[in-house]
């Protein structure tokens, strides 16, 4: 038994895809069917349902796995020790970011880390909040920036980056340009441009409208916020964004504050909280930390 082929075996597990695990694994996916099936011939078990669209843990598999995730982090562990004693720092930290953090510079915060830590490797990929505290939870990403309307979810922890209320924004003709406050219950009905679901600003408008008894119309969806405050400037509809970028564009938009209740949406800086965190890692984070102004 290798410790690849145990590797192997849990991505599949959390990927519930040969061809998805190959591709986090940055292998070839016949390699990790051959891996999988070497691995079960030693146990004298399969350890996977093939026979569906998702590949499913049969009992022997849902046992082994702990086993295999444990051997996995006491390797981490081993590595990470000896790490520590001579003070190397270097590796490989996976970076997370949603697409609308304006007012973070992680471009300039990784070049900084990259400066002191030559020898650490970095990645950088960018998807929706949801995904990538999951991906955080996983041990897939070492660190992300996300968007947050609620609590962290369990096992992350996260140090506020910005905070700041969310207002509407409309066309200079629209009806509403009128207002310099609404209750959140006068957009019922109306055609809303907002992020798509899974970020932060999203989940704080959509559990804000459920509280005051109604489903938002959403007429449009972008994932860049200067996209939406363009789409409302046309006359698109009202767009909900964060009070900045509402009242960034005069002439073109009016922004309206939202209240009863008021919305809020935050920036947070996010790492996994507890399990194995490699010295490369924590120095990212440290990093991190001290450029954004986090403390706590």
């Amino acid at each position: 038994m290798e410790l690849r082929q145990l590797e192997y075996f849990v991505a599949v597990s959390e990927e519930a895809n040969f061809t998805r695990a190959a591709a986090r694994l940055h292998v070839a996916q016949p390699g990790v069917s051959a891996q999988i099936r070497q691995l079960e011939r030693e146990l004298g078990q399969a350890l996977f349902d093939r026979s569906g669209r998702t590949v499913r843990l049969t009992a022997a598999g849902t046992a082994v796995l702990p086993y295999a995730r444990a051997a996995l982090g006491a390797v981490d562990g081993a590595r990470l020790a000896v790490d520590e004693l001579t003070g190397l720092v270097r590796g490989r930290v996976a970076v997370g970011m949603v697409v609308s953090c304006g007012g973070v510079d992680l471009p300039d915060l990784l070049a900084g880390f990259h400066q002191d830590h030559p020898a650490v490797e970095i990645t950088l990929s960018e998807d929706t909040s949801d995904h990538l505290a999951e991906a955080l939870g996983t041990g897939r990403l070492d660190m992300a920036v996300i968007g947050l309307a609620t609590a962290a979810p369990p096992g992350i922890a996260t140090q506020v980056v910005i905070d700041e209320a969310l207002a509407a924004a409309v066309s200079a003709t629209d009806p509403l340009a009128a207002h310099t406050t609404l209750p959140l219950e006068a957009l019922a009905g109306r055609p809303l441009i907002s992020l798509p679901p899974g970020t932060g600003l999203r989940t704080a408008l959509d559990d804000a409208c459920a509280a005051a008894g109604f489903r938002p119309r959403i007429a449009f969806e972008a994932g860049d916020p200067g996209v939406v405050a363009r789409l409302a400037a046309r006359g698109l509809g009202v767009a909900i964004l964060p009070a900045s970028a509402a009242q960034g564009s005069p002439g073109q938009l009016h922004a309206i504050a939202v209240t009863h209740p008021r919305l809020r949406a935050r920036i947070v800086l996010a790492w996994r909280d507890g399990g194995p965190v490699s010295p490369a890692a924590r120095a990212l984070i440290s990093h991190a930390r001290a450029v954004l102004g986090c403390h706590g």
